[in-house]
């Protein structure tokens, strides 16, 4: 397989303005592309409206596909690119709200959505958890969708893994005051399971919270292979905005694997109190 180039984009969204966070993913899209042959961008969670919504999210979740999903689906055409991004959807029943992540193709269709899985804290309040973990076989490699607090839990990217993911996209809001999860669970995960793993991370404050940012690109040794760790912006010296790309060979989750076997000497019958409940 052919190296693929990949995008990880780090993003403020400004809170419940969802045409002028569109308006900003469009751009940003069209800077990535216009500076070099890309395959795929990915952005972080919740970055068409902003995380402390409560209530709001109800006004702002669409369906998938909706008009978010055709609006950026029209982007990734216009530059034949990959994107993932993540945004608040609903079901036909108005209530029912889920914390999802989107892949879209570059032909513009939908490929997959993903519900988060894990939720914490207020979200709980606010989304119905998701209840399965797709992976997508694309024409760059199988790709599989991650959100947030999924990273702390080994067996998500695991069970991505055994599915066939070579590419695990993150799409995360992970507040500054833990960077070193966030840092430490993406090369972790890397390892574990020989896998590339994107991580896009926003930046910014939003009610009580702030978010730390340091999105990055790292491969299946757990490489860093590109990150945004240490670009802050020059007056306030808080992490800033932008993106990073990478060039990577998806051959290498195969080369892995098959040296350090870290998937074929699994003993799953010895694994049974993983599925319990606590």
């Amino acid at each position: 397989m052919p190296e693929v180039a990949v995008a990880v984009v780090q993003m403020k969204p400004r809170l419940g303005e969802m045409e002028e966070n569109l308006v900003k993913m469009s751009e940003m899209i069209a800077t990535i592309a216009s500076r070099q042959k890309v395959d795929l961008i990915v952005f972080p969670e919740l970055v068409t409206t902003g995380y402390e919504l409560g209530l709001r999210f109800t006004e702002l979740a669409q369906r998938i596909p909706g008009p978010t999903v055709n609006l950026i689906g029209q982007r990734a055409n216009e530059y034949g690119v990959y994107v993932a991004f993540g945004m608040v959807s609903k079901e036909r029943v108005e209530s029912v709200l889920y914390n999802s992540a989107v892949l879209v193709g570059p032909d513009g269709e939908l490929l997959e959505v993903y519900n988060k899985v894990h939720l914490r804290g207020e979200e709980r309040m606010a989304f119905r958890e998701g209840y399965k973990l797709p992976v997508v076989g694309t024409e760059i490699g199988v790709i599989g969708l991650m959100i947030g607090y999924d990273l702390s839990f080994p067996e998500v990217a695991r069970s991505l893994t055994l599915d066939g993911a070579q590419l695990l996209c993150v799409c995360a809001n992970w507040e500054a005051s833990a960077l070193d999860e966030w840092k430490t669970f993406l090369r972790a995960r890397a390892y574990e399971n020989a896998v590339f793993i994107v991580g896009a991370n926003r930046v910014g404050e939003d009610v009580t919270l702030t978010f730390g940012g340091e999105s990055m690109i790292v491969g299946p040794r757990g490489q860093i292979y590109a990150t945004m760790a240490g670009e802050t912006d020059d007056e306030t010296g808080e992490p800033k905005e932008g993106f990073v790309i990478a060039r990577i060979d998806l051959d290498e989750v195969r080369r892995y694997r098959e040296e350090f076997q870290m998937i074929q000497n699994r003993q799953p019958t010895v694994y049974k109190s993983i599925v319990r409940r606590y």
